[in-house]
Parts: structure tokens; C-alpha cells; sequence
């Protein structure tokens, strides 16, 4: 089954993937992706997603832990975190390659009714373990509807509810069940996190993002940062900074113009924050990744 998988992915992400090895589908928050070299760290925040590794080997980090998943292993987020990633293993002869589907909590709140599941705490919002068969089986059934598109309209939508519904029963269910309770302490915080994505470049008080989730302001930040592992202004201080850095290597932006147009007022606090989070100033890490990219060229 494992082995059938993998060289389903490995035929679509060849045959669509772009630039960066990332291969997007017809069906709606499922991508592949390959990479044909280990790679440098990878800052982002992530959505609650399931990434199936198939091939070669990943690194993630949020804050103290550590998590190194192989193949035949899942990655699983149950919440907008800061993560750090890195691939270890990959090569043009055997590329990293991984299935990912964002888990919809719409899908999800519809199966807790009707599987009769109950709330539990759900842990760590990172977590790794071995894919279970049902979730490949219905993984591979997802793929190979790729073959037909004029299918994946009319069937996509079953089978991505039935990789859910394997997730769910699987050993991480509890974690996952979280996303599908509205009123839930996870769902209130994204709806904190959306606003923070949507203008982290605005001052954004508290009481604000309180008020959103529905929470009186101390309760939201201890909530937040049980979901998150940071508080709301070290979350929007790495959404800025992150976006900053994609201006500066993507887009060619000077330190001081990615400063600004994330939100920041002082380029000089710009300069320190960035470097405490990426362990380079601004204008050194831009000239080294323009370095490499002129050996590599």
C-alpha cells in the first residue's frame, strides 16, 4: 500500500509541481511536495494539517519540542503554530516526498456528531507516529482520483471525509476532535489567529483579540499560549518577522522597507528581533542566501 502511494505521488508531483517542488491538487487543501535536496531551516506558522512523509526524512521544532519524522510516518498540526523545519534527507535519486491535507474543522465538527465523540484535552499541538493503513488506503483512493478529473468534482469531497473520519479514530483523535468544537478553547484562539494574520502588521490590543475569541482578557492569553506556546504579541512578533524575511529573500526588499511594511517603527529593534529569531542581521542573511544562489546558478 505504502509503496503504491508513493509512486502515485511521485508520478503527479513530478508531472505538476512547480518551482519550488510543491505540487498543488484539483481538490481543495490537498498538496504534494518534493525536494531533491536536504534543505535550510524553514520558519513559518502552520495550519492544523496532516502531512503523510513517503519518502527521505523532515525535522520540525516548536519551541522545546523536537520532532524527526521518517517514511511512512504522519506529521500532525491541530493548531496555528510557529514552526521551524528543516528536510534531512533527500536526493535526485530519492526525493523527499509528502502528501499534505489541511484539516477542515467544518469536516471534522460533522463527523464528532455523528461518530458521538465528546471533547478531551488534546496535548500537544505537534505530534508524529507511524500512518495508519486505513489513512494510506484512503490517502492513495484521494490520489488516483487525480487520474480522472472529471471525477474529482463529484467524488473528491467523500473520500477526503473519509480520511478524516480515519484520523479521528486513529491514536491522535483526541487532538484533532478539538478543531471540530466551535466553542472549544482551540477554535476560539484561531479565530484570534486569523485576525493576527489577516493584520499583523496593525497594532492589535488584547482586548481585541480577546473579544473576538470570546474570552476575558487574561483567560484569553493563558489560552493562547497553551494553544500556540507563545503569547499574542510574540505570535504577531514572528508573523512579522517572518513576512519580513520572505520581502527580503523573495522580493529583493532592503532591511529597512521589510521593516516598515510589516509594522515595525524602529529599524534598529527590527534589526535585533530579527536577528535573535533567524541568528543573522537582515542585510548578512540577505547577502548570504544572494551568495548561494549565484554558486548554485
Amino acid at each position: 500500500m505504502t509503496e503504491t502511494l508513493l509512486a502515485t505521488v511521485r508520478r503527479y508531483v513530478e508531472a505538476n509541481a512547480d518551482a519550488t517542488g510543491i505540487a498543488r491538487t484539483p481538490v481543495p487543501g490537498l498538496t504534494t511536495i518534493r525536494t531533491t535536496q536536504p534543505t535550510g531551516l524553514d520558519y513559518m506558522i502552520a495550519r492544523p494539517l496532516v502531512c503523510l512523509v513517503l519518502q527521505g526524512s523532515k525535522h520540525v521544532t516548536m519551541g522545546a519540542n523536537s520532532f524527526t519524522f521518517h517514511a511512512g510516518d504522519s506529521l500532525l498540526i491541530t493548531a496555528d503554530v510557529p514552526t521551524v523545519s528543516q528536510i534531512l534527507e533527500a536526493s535526485p535519486e530519492a526525493p523527499y516526498l509528502s502528501l499534505v491535507l489541511d484539516l477542515n474543522p467544518v469536516v471534522i465538527a460533522e463527523l464528532c456528531v455523528e461518530m458521538q465523540a465528546t471533547a478531551a484535552p488534546g496535548g500537544l499541538p505537534i505530534r508524529s507516529a507511524p500512518t495508519d493503513s486505513e489513512v494510506s488506503d484512503a490517502a492513495l483512493r484521494l490520489m488516483r482520483l487525480l487520474d480522472r478529473p472529471a471525477a474529482v468534482p463529484v467524488l473528491h469531497a467523500q473520500l477526503v471525509r473519509e480520511l478524516h473520519y480515519w484520523l479521528l479514530e486513529g491514536r491522535h483523535g483526541a487532538a484533532i476532535r478539538q478543531l471540530g468544537y466551535p466553542d472549544g478553547q482551540a477554535q476560539r484562539v484561531a479565530r484570534a489567529v486569523a485576525l493576527l494574520r489577516a493584520e499583523f502588521a496593525q497594532p492589535l490590543p488584547v482586548d481585541r483579540l480577546a473579544a473576538i475569541a470570546g474570552m476575558s482578557p487574561s483567560s484569553f492569553h493563558q489560552h493562547f499560549r497553551n494553544v500556540t506556546s507563545l503569547s499574542p504579541l510574540q505570535f504577531q512578533k514572528q508573523l512579522r518577522l517572518i513576512e519580513a524575511r520572505r520581502l527580503m529573500l523573495s522580493e529583493g526588499a532592503n532591511a529597512s522597507t521589510a521593516a516598515y511594511a510589516v509594522g515595525y517603527e524602529s529599524v534598529p529593534q527590527f534589526t535585533r528581533e530579527y536577528r535573535r529569531m533567524f541568528g543573522l542581521p537582515p542585510a548578512q542573511e540577505t547577502q548570504t542566501a544572494r551568495s548561494l544562489t549565484l554558486e548554485s546558478a
